[in-house]
C-alpha cells in the first residue's frame, strides 16, 4: 500500500502507538533537498573553518557569528567548545571572550559567569555583522543584576538596551578591530 494511500485513521493509530512513520525513500519532498543542501554548506563551512562544528540543532548561528567575529576582530577562536568563552584576546591581554549572535531583536548573558569580554554581534542575511555591544563582561551584567535566574541559565537582553550600553565603554576596554 503507498503512502498516499494509508488513512488518516490509522496515521493516527500509528503515531498514538508511538510508532515511526517512515515515508519511502524513494518519495522526495522539497524540505530533503533543503537538508541535503543545508548539510552540505555545513560540510563546506567545516573543512573552512576546522575548528567549529556548525551543527543544524541551535548552534549554527553561534557559530558562524564567532567565525566572523574572529574575521573582523583580534581574537583567536578557541579549538572545539569551552565551557564559558569562545576565544581569547591576540592583543597582548590574553583575555577570555565570550562571543553571543543573533539574527533577531535579543541577545543571551549568561547568569552563572561573567566574562572577561563580551562581545555581542547581529548578523544581517546579507553576511554582514553589526556590533551590538564590545566590552568587559561586567558592564553587562549591570543591565541583568536585579534579575532572576532563568530556567535556561541565560538573561535575554534587547540589542536596543546592549547598544545603549555600548556607547559607554571606553576605547581602551574595547576588543580591537584587525587591520585590513
Amino acid at each position: 500500500m503507498g503512502l498516499k494511500r494509508i488513512s488518516s485513521h490509522l496515521l493516527k493509530k500509528m503515531e498514538s502507538a508511538g510508532e515511526p512513520i517512515i515515508i519511502s525513500k524513494t518519495e522526495k519532498t522539497p524540505i530533503q533537498s533543503y537538508v541535503k543542501k543545508l548539510l552540505k554548506i555545513v560540510s563546506q563551512m567545516q573543512n573552512d573553518y576546522p575548528q567549529k562544528k556548525f551543527t543544524l540543532d541551535g548552534r549554527l548561528v553561534g557559530d558562524i557569528g564567532e567565525v566572523l567575529a574572529a574575521e573582523k576582530y583580534l581574537i583567536k577562536l578557541n579549538e572545539g567548545l569551552t565551557k564559558h568563552h569562545d576565544a581569547i584576546c591576540t592583543d597582548g591581554t590574553k583575555k577570555k571572550v565570550q562571543i553571543k549572535s543573533t539574527m533577531k531583536d535579543t541577545l543571551t548573558f549568561p547568569c552563572d559567569h561573567v566574562p572577561d569580554y563580551y562581545l555581542g554581534i547581529r548578523i544581517h542575511s546579507n553576511g554582514t555583522i553589526e556590533e551590538v555591544f564590545n566590552g568587559p563582561g561586567d558592564m553587562v551584567k549591570e543591565i541583568v543584576k536585579d534579575r532572576k535566574i532563568s530556567k535556561t541559565n541565560l538573561h535575554l537582553i534587547p540589542i536596543k538596551t546592549l547598544k545603549m550600553k555600548n556607547q559607554e565603554v571606553p576605547d581602551k576596554k574595547r576588543i580591537h578591530l584587525k587591520n585590513k
